[in-house]
């Protein structure tokens, strides 16, 4: 079994996968669970052992089906458009849409309340793909409110954007999981926490490390 495989297994099985993207883009490295595992004491691994905005991603199919928009579209509308323009220093735009608490939780930002957002979008991205758009857009609707704890990241396709986002989401959907996944960048005192850092983190912790040239590979293909 290659790496891929078994970071595709590794996430069916609820368990975190570290992806690592690419050395001249952010460098960095993120520990990724399927959504639908995620609990408190997931949220706390996330919080405790990553470290950095832990983030809740799914697909352009899902968001399109919730209503959502992008970030940019909130922030031009409100006359920010000199604010969109701007690019990071790694040169891909953020996927951001909105930041959201389920109206169940108390604040939002407890590791109980957070995972009960993260389940709770989980359950939309269910509907959806059982073919019920209306009722999960209704829920969405009902029963979350913006502005909240965690934030919504929407991929696009592998061929248009190669981030963290996208190779988590491509590997839900390659383990035959709806694309809803909850990550984290992993950190250090100061800064990033380096790859030869979280190679020595997964050996110690018994996971899976992938690399976005991994999945490029396996795809057959390489990065443009």
């Amino acid at each position: 079994m290659g790496i891929v495989e078994e970071a595709v297994e590794e996430l069916r099985l609820g368990k975190p996968v570290l992806i690592y993207d690419w050395p001249d883009r952010e460098s960095e490295v993120d520990m990724v669970f399927y959504a639908e595992a995620m609990t408190p004491d997931k949220v706390y691994k996330l919080r405790t052992e990553a470290g950095g905005l832990i983030c809740y991603g799914t697909s352009q199919h899902v968001a399109k089906a919730l209503g959502l928009p992008s970030f940019d579209e909130v922030l031009v509308t409100a006359g920010f458009t000199d604010l969109v323009a701007k690019v990071p220093s790694y040169g891909a735009k953020s996927n951001l849409a909105i930041w959201v608490n389920s109206v169940k939780v108390r604040t939002g930002i407890s590791d109980v309340d957070r995972a009960l957002t993260i389940n709770s979008l989980h359950e939309l991205v269910k509907l959806v793909f059982q073919g019920n758009v209306i009722e999960a857009r209704r829920r969405f609707r009902s029963e979350f409110y913006a502005p909240g704890h965690v934030p919504v990241l929407v991929a696009k396709d592998l061929k248009d954007r190669l981030g963290h986002t996208e190779l988590a989401v491509w590997l839900a959907v390659e383990a035959g999981l709806p694309p809803s996944v909850t990550y984290a960048e992993m950190l250090k005192f100061g800064s990033s926490m380096t790859l030869e850092e979280a190679t020595e983190y997964a050996r110690n912790s018994g996971l899976v490390l992938v690399k976005g040239d991994d999945i490029l590979s396996y795809l057959g293909g390489r990065r443009p």
